[in-house]
């Protein structure tokens, strides 16, 4: 295993956690995938609006398939597989950007407290940015980095890489790119990010 897919060491993670909650992102560590999708369905109301972002993480701990197939929620992905880009294009940017719970990952967590996400088209960036009423990321702890710069080196040397052949046999297309990069820094809004940090190597 390279430092990538390592998982962060316990002063670590406490480091790491303790400085989000500075920063008004509340923490939950759980020690497995079982555990983290009984988190993530205690905190989701049954019936609500949810959008599941695209997300390895999400698929491998079961997270995607509950949300959008079990009939307990109204999945936003399931709702825009259904609408044509080319003549509803502009409702189903709103209804990305703007769901009631937004879940999925990211690629790097800094121990200063800040969350990188990297995206080639940006669709996922508006709901996490300020869009959705809450927000709750399921992050495997290999993911947490000293600093910014070595965040970026983890996107791009080990994320980017994964993704392009993620994206070439799931969508047949050349690769990714990452195209934009949001930092989110600190949460103004009370409440509204959860991130769960799981003790697992999970996602990219």
């Amino acid at each position: 295993m390279d430092k990538w897919t390592t998982l962060a060491s316990e002063e670590s993670v406490q480091k790491t956690s303790q400085s989000l909650d500075d920063h008004n992102i509340k923490v939950v560590v759980v020690d497995n995938k079982e555990e983290a999708k009984q988190k993530v369905l205690e905190m989701v109301p049954e019936g609500s609006e949810v959008f599941t972002l695209t997300s390895v993480t999400l698929d491998t701990v079961g997270i995607s398939e509950e949300i959008n197939n079990s009939g307990r929620y109204k999945s936003i992905r399931n709702e825009l597989m259904g609408m044509d880009r080319q003549t509803q294009g502009a409702q189903m940017k709103k209804l990305g950007a703007t769901p009631q719970w937004a879940i999925g990952s990211v690629h790097a967590v800094t121990e200063e407290g800040e969350v990188i996400i990297a995206s080639n088209t940006g669709s996922q960036l508006p709901a996490y940015a300020y869009g959705a009423d809450h927000v709750i990321w399921v992050v495997g702890t290999q993911k947490i980095v000293r600093d910014r710069q070595e965040g970026f080196d983890r996107i791009y040397g080990h994320s980017l890489p994964l993704e392009s052949e993620r994206a070439k046999k799931a969508y047949g297309v050349p690769g990714s790119a990452v195209n934009k990069i949001l930092i989110i820094d600190k949460e103004v809004a009370p409440d509204r990010i959860t991130l769960i940090f799981v003790k697992e190597v999970l996602g990219f």
